[in-house]
This record gives structure tokens, C-alpha cells and sequence, in this order.
């Protein structure tokens, strides 16, 4: 009976927070074209903040004093909802991400997109899968980026086994890795299903940073393992 009631809401739901969504992109829009990288990402910061006030969540963050906004990490998290990007960009504003290239191909996206720091990822051959982690490694030098090392999102709640990728980007930069632990969001939405859990308790656990040389020594099963024992220590 409840699992019908929140797929009833799920609809009105997804409609709001589509047209949230693209009133919030008009009113980013003018000032991606302005250059004002900060105004944008501060608005980009609310829109992401906002979505689960549109949601009727409240999204409880713990640990905060394990991030300082003037340095640059390399965040991995666990991957479960469509919601996991914007609850990462409600703590970290500066993220840069990555994705399908083909969004640059979108006028009204593309420049707010550049003002985000965006990096377009080509089809995964072999080829573009160097050139996209070199490119990566590079950008990480001047900025704080978020890899869901899982790839794709969990179908189960689980996490699943880590792609090596982040491992060479890790070994290419000086940033500390922040584990971040995201709660609830498989509960809330997760890939295979439909409706929106309007009851679920959301969270994101903030764990401690580790520093570069002390994963450099390790190998790169060492690195995983230990990576993922710590998000899986933040699960409440």
C-alpha cells in the first residue's frame, strides 16, 4: 500500500523537480555566459541543496571537519541513486565532474557545463580510456574531482567491485582522497525501480582524508580494500 502511495507521488514529484530544474537553469544561464564562475557555482550549490527540499528530505551531513574548501581532493564515494551527484555537491561545490561528451553538444548546457569545469569523456575504447584518465590527472591538479569508482550505480544496495581506474589517476597526483559514505540514497531511489522513497533517511559521512604517499606505497589491490573498508565503515 505504501509502495503504490509513493509511486503516485513519484510522478507530481519528478515534474517539479523538472521544471525546478530548468527554472534553475535560466537563472544560471546568463551568468555562465557572463564568465562568473563563482556566482554559477554557488547557484548550481542551491539547485543541488534544493532538490531535496523539493523532495521533502532533509539531507544530514557528518564530518564536515574532514573537508576544508581550499584544498583539493579526490573523492570517492559509493554510487546508488541518480540523487548521489547532488548530495556530494551540497558539501562540495567546487567538484569538477565528468561525463558523456555528448552534453557539449547542448547550446543551452554547454557553457554552464565549461563553468563547472566539466571534462566531456568520449566512447570507452581502449584509446579514449588513456587519454580520458590522463586528462583527468591533469585536471586534478588544479581541482577537487568525485569518481564512483563502481562505475555504474548498485542494483542490490551492495557496493560493487572498484574499477582500477582512480587508482592510476591517485598515483598521478599529490591530492588526498576524501571517502565519502552516502546513506540511504539506495533506499530513497535506486536504479531498478520507479518511485521515490519519500521515507528514507538520508546521509553523507565525511571520512577522514588520506594522504597521497601514504596509498602511493601500496599496491593496488592494498588501495581498494582499504578505500572501500572505509566508506563501508560510514554506512549508519
Amino acid at each position: 500500500m505504501r509502495n503504490r502511495f509513493y509511486t503516485i507521488l513519484t510522478v507530481p514529484a519528478f515534474a517539479v523537480l523538472y521544471l525546478h530544474t530548468a527554472i534553475m537553469v535560466l537563472i544560471i544561464l546568463p551568468f555562465a555566459y557572463l564568465r562568473s564562475k563563482k556566482t554559477v557555482k554557488y547557484l548550481v550549490r542551491f539547485w543541488a541543496v534544493s532538490v531535496f527540499w523539493v523532495l521533502g528530505k532533509k539531507l544530514r551531513t557528518y564530518g564536515i571537519e574532514n573537508y576544508l574548501a581550499t584544498k583539493r581532493y579526490i573523492i570517492i564515494a559509493n554510487h546508488a541513486s541518480l540523487f548521489d551527484i547532488m548530495a556530494i555537491m551540497s558539501f562540495c561545490p567546487n567538484v569538477a565532474w565528468f561525463g558523456h561528451e555528448r552534453l557539449m553538444k547542448v547550446p543551452v548546457f554547454k557553457q554552464i557545463l565549461i563553468m563547472i569545469d566539466y571534462m566531456p569523456v568520449k566512447e570507452p575504447t581502449v584509446k579514449n580510456t588513456r587519454l580520458m584518465l590522463d586528462e583527468i590527472a591533469e585536471k586534478i591538479k588544479h581541482h577537487t574531482i568525485a569518481i564512483f569508482p563502481e562505475g555504474t550505480r548498485t542494483l542490490n544496495g551492495s557496493m560493487k567491485s572498484f574499477f582500477r581506474g582512480f587508482v592510476y589517476i591517485l598515483r598521478a597526483s599529490d591530492a588526498e582522497v576524501l571517502p565519502v559514505t552516502l546513506n540511504g540514497f539506495y533506499t530513497l531511489k535506486p536504479k531498478n525501480r520507479f518511485y521515490i522513497n519519500f521515507g528514507a533517511k538520508i546521509s553523507v559521512v565525511i571520512n577522514k582524508p588520506i594522504r597521497s604517499a601514504e596509498l602511493k606505497v601500496k599496491t593496488d589491490d592494498e588501495i581498494i580494500m582499504e578505500i572501500k573498508n572505509i566508506i563501508e565503515s560510514g554506512r549508519l
